[in-house]
C-alpha cells in the first residue's frame, strides 16, 4: 500500500468518513468529521470520528489538524515505518479522553543502514487518479544509537464525476476524489550516554495542497487548500536500579491549514466571489513517567507504571476566533500477574489483573477516569480477556470556538416540496455552551492459539460503548425536510426578525443560491451548530486470524479480519433512539478483509477479498447493495549485493481487480454523489508498479 491513509482504511473497524480524500459531496453526516478539507487521512475506529482515536508516533502525540481535529496519519512517510500498532478499544485511562475510540501507535524503523531509493506510479483504469510517488531514506547504526531520515513526494490527479457512468449525471465540475500533492520529511534519531541515559528524537514535517470542486446549478465553487504540519518530540530515558525506567519528554506541533474558495458561474467561468481562511492548531505538552517491577508474585513481577505531564493546545480561525486549553494529568497502570503456568494449577494456567486510573485538572474541572482488566488462560491454547472502563472527552477547540457560518440554500437542496424560488439558511460552527462527553466502555475478548498448530492465531471481541452527552453536528443528511429526526433543529416560517438574529452572529457567510439575501424567500433555518447529543450506543463484535504453514519450497499465509457493528442514538431526550450503523454517511454494519500471502525465496504474491455490507436510505426506506471488491499484489526482491540489480524490489499492484463501481442510492440533488463516499469508493480498478533500490 502506498501510505497509511491506504493502511488504516483496508482496516475493518475502522470508518471511511472524515479525513479521507474519496469523501465526496453530500456525505454531510457528523459534520466537519465527516469531511475532508486538507486532503489527509486520518484514524476513525468505530466509527466515533477522528478526534476520539488517537494517533501517536512512536508513542508520542502528534498536532491535531487545525480544521476537523484529525491527524493526517498519511503525513508519515511509510517507508520509514516498521508497524503500525492499532488497539480499537477504549483507552482514556491510559492516553487521555481522546482515546475513546482506540489508539493508533505508528513505530519507526529502529535500525537502518544505507540508503533507499523508489517510485510508484500508478491510476485508475477508468479515468483519473494517477499517482506519482517518490522517496529516499537514509539511515545508519553505530556502537550506540542510529539515525533515520526520509523524504517523501506524493501526488494524485484528482477524478472528475464526468469520468465515472454512475456519477456523469452530477453538475460539472464536481470531483469525487481530490486533486493532492504532498511532500514530506522525517528524522528519527537515538542516541545512548553510557549504560545509563538513552536520548531520542523524532521530527516531522509535511507540506499538502489540494483542489476540490462543487458544483450547483449555474455555479460551481472550487476550493483549494494548502496544510502544513510539524512535530518535534525529544525525549530522555534513564535506566534506574532494579530495572527500573525513567522518562522524560515533551512535544512540540502545529498544523495549519490555509484555503480559498471561490464561487464561478458555470457557463462562463466568471469569479463571482472568492473567500479565504486559515485554521491553526497549535500543541504542545510534557511528561514524566517511570516503569518497573515492584514486588515478585506466583505468577511473574507486578509491575506499575505512573507519570505526570501538562498539555496545552490552542485554535485560531483567522479573523473569527480564538480559544486555548490547558491541563495537568498523572496516570498510573498496575500489572498483577497471580498465577502463572510454573505453578501447575490444573484449569488456570495464567491470571493477571490489570487496573489504570488517570486524573485530569483543565477547563472542566478534575476528572478521573478508570481502568479494570482481566487475563485468564485455562490452558496454553485459549486465553480471555476482558475489560471495563469510563471514559471523559472535553469538548475539542473547533466544537467550542469555530466561527459561525451561513450558507443560503435553496430549499429544494433539502428535499420538501416548496417552490423553485424557496430558500433556507444553514447555520453551522462552534459551541461554547457544549459540555463534556462522558462513556463508559466494555470489552471481552477469547484469543485461540493451539499449541498444536503453532501457526494459528483466531481473536473473537465483543465491545460495548455507552456514551452520553455525545458532541455531534445534528444535521446528517441533506433530506432535512423528509427526516423528523431533525424537527428539533429547524425553524419554519422564520420572521425576518429571528433571520436577523442568527445573521448577526454569523461571521462567514456564502450564498449559494446566486442573488441577494431575501427573508420573505426563507422557509426554514436549518441549526447544524455542535450539540450534545442526548446518548449514543455502540457494540458489535470483531474477528481475526491467521494461519501460517510451510507449503513446498514457500511459506503460506492465510489471513482474514472482520466487524459487525450496531449503533443508535436519541438526539434528545425526549426523543427514540434510532439507527446509525447501517444507514447512509454512517459506518456499514459489516466489514471484512479475507485473503492469503505467499512467500518463496524473494517472490510474494497476496490475493486478498474485501467485503462492506450496504447502507440504508432511512428517508426513501431502500437498502443499498453491498460492496465487494478483490486486490492483488506481486514482488520480486533481488538478493543484496553490489551489482546494479542487487538488493531491488519490484511490485505490481491492484485493487478493485473487477473494477466493481459502488452501490448508488438517490440523492436529494444533482450537486451530491449518487453513492455514501464514507464508505464505498469511485475509484474503481486502481493498478500501480513500484521499483526500489537499497545500497
Amino acid at each position: 500500500m502506498g501510505d497509511l491513509g491506504e493502511v488504516v482504511r483496508s482496516v475493518p473497524q475502522n470508518f471511511g468518513g472524515g479525513q479521507n480524500p474519496g469523501v465526496a459531496s453530500g456525505a454531510a453526516a457528523g459534520g466537519p468529521s465527516n469531511q475532508n478539507v486538507t486532503g489527509g487521512s486520518g484514524l476513525n475506529l468505530r466509527g466515533l470520528g477522528p478526534d476520539a482515536s488517537l494517533t501517536l508516533l512512536n508513542g508520542r502525540r502528534m498536532a491535531y489538524g487545525g480544521f476537523s481535529q484529525a491527524v493526517d496519519i498519511s503525513a508519515i512517510p511509510v517507508e520509514a515505518v516498521d508497524r503500525l500498532e492499532i488497539v480499537p478499544d477504549g483507552a482514556s485511562a491510559v492516553y487521555g479522553s481522546d482515546a475513546v475510540g482506540g489508539v493508533a501507535n505508528v513505530i519507526l524503523k529502529p535500525d537502518f543502514d544505507g540508503v533507499t531509493v523508489g517510485a510508484r506510479y500508478g491510476g485508475a483504469t477508468s479515468g483519473g487518479l494517477t499517482t506519482r510517488d517518490s522517496f529516499v531514506v537514509a539511515g545508519t547504526t553505530w556502537s550506540s544509537g542510529g539515525l533515520i531520515a526520509t523524504w517523501k513526494r506524493s501526488s494524485n490527479d484528482p477524478i472528475w464525476s464526468d469520468q465515472r457512468d454512475f456519477t456523469a449525471s452530477m453538475l460539472q465540475p464536481s470531483t469525487l476524489w481530490q486533486d493532492n500533492d504532498l511532500q514530506s520529511g522525517l528524522v528519527s534519531l537515538y542516541q545512548g550516554l553510557g549504560d545509563l541515559v538513552d536520548v531520542h528524537l523524532d521530527a516531522l514535517h509535511s507540506a499538502r495542497s489540494m483542489l476540490t470542486s462543487q458544483a450547483y446549478s449555474t455555479t460551481y465553487y472550487p476550493y483549494a487548500g494548502k496544510t502544513h504540519s510539524s512535530l518535534v518530540a525529544p525525549s530522555v530515558e534513564v535506566h534506574l536500579p532494579a530495572d527500573w525506567t525513567l522518562t522524560v519528554g515533551g512535544t512540540l506541533g502545529q498544523d495549519k491549514t490555509e484555503y480559498v474558495q471561490r464561487s464561478m458561474l458555470s457557463a462562463t467561468g466568471q469569479v463571482l466571489s472568492s473567500s479565504n481562511g486559515a485554521y491553526t492548531n497549535r500543541s504542545r505538552s510534557y511528561d514524566v513517567g517511570v516503569e518497573g517491577p515492584l514486588l515478585s508474585l506466583p505468577g511473574g513481577e507486578a509491575r506499575l507504571a505512573a507519570g505526570a505531564g501538562y498539555r496545552y493546545n490552542s485554535y485560531l480561525e483567522r479573523g473569527y476566533t480564538f480559544g486555548e486549553e490547558d491541563g495537568r494529568f498523572a496516570y498510573a497502570e498496575l500489572n498483577l500477574p497471580l498465577v502463572g503456568a510454573g505453578q501447575g494449577i490444573a484449569g488456570v494456567r495464567r491470571l493477571e489483573l490489570t487496573g489504570a486510573l488517570r486524573t485530569e485538572d483543565g477547563d472542566y474541572g478534575r476528572v478521573t477516569t478508570p481502568k479494570l482488566g482481566l487475563i485468564y488462560a485455562p490452558s496454553e491454547d485459549l486465553t480471555f480477556k476482558a475489560s471495563w472502563g469510563k471514559s471523559f472527552k472535553a469538548p475539542t477547540l473547533v466544537q467550542r470556538f469555530s466561527g459561525q457560518t451561513g450558507i443560503y440554500y435553496l430549499a429544494s437542496t433539502f428535499g420538501g416540496s416548496y417552490p423553485a424560488d424557496a430558500t433556507t439558511l444553514w447555520l453551522s460552527g462552534g459551541n461554547p455552551d457544549l459540555k463534556p462527553e462522558r462513556a463508559r466502555t466494555r470489552s471481552a475478548t477469547l484469543a485461540f492459539h493451539p499449541q498444536a498448530l503453532s501457526g494459528l492465531e483466531a481473536e473473537l471481541t465483543w465491545f460495548d460503548i455507552d456514551y452520553t452527552d455525545r458532541i455531534l453536528q445534528p444535521i446528517t443528511s441533506y433530506d432535512v425536510f423528509g427526516n423528523a429526526t431533525y424537527a428539533d433543529f429547524v425553524t419554519l416560517a422564520p420572521s425576518a426578525a429571528a433571520q436577523a438574529a442568527y445573521l448577526a452572529g454569523v461571521s462567514d457567510y456564502y450564498d449559494l443560491v446566486g442573488q441577494a439575501y431575501d427573508p420573505s424567500q426563507v422557509v426554514a433555518v436549518i441549526d447544524g451548530r455542535y450539540v450534545n447529543a442526548s446518548r449514543q450506543q455502540i457494540h458489535g463484535l470483531d474477528l481475526s486470524g491467521s494461519y501460517r504453514f510451510d507449503l513446498g519450497a514457500g511459506r503460506l499465509t492465510l489471513r482474514g479480519s472482520a466487524s459487525r457493528l450496531d449503533s443508535n442514538q436519541s438526539l434528545t431526550a425526549s426523543q427514540a433512539p434510532y439507527a446509525l450503523a447501517g444507514t447512509l454517511f454512517n459506518p456499514a454494519k459489516l466489514n471484512a478483509r479475507l485473503g492469503t500471502v505467499w512467500n518463496q525465496g524473494g517472490f510474494m504474491a497476496s490475493l486478498f477479498g474485501n467485503y462492506r455490507s450496504g447502507v440504508t436510505d432511512t428517508t426513501l426506506e431502500t437498502d443499498g447493495g453491498s460492496f465487494t471488491t478483490i486486490d492483488a499484489a506481486l514482488r520480486y526482491e533481488t538478493d543484496a549485493g553490489s551489482g546494479l540489480l542487487d538488493d531491488m524490489s519490484f511490485e505490481l499492484a491492484g485493487q478493485n481487480l473487477l473494477n466493481r463501481a459502488p452501490p448508488s442510492y438517490l440523492p436529494v440533488s444533482l450537486t451530491y454523489a449518487p453513492y455514501d463516499s464514507t464508505n464505498y469508493s469511485a475509484v474503481g480498478r486502481f493498478l500501480s508498479v513500484a521499483l526500489t533500490k537499497h545500497w
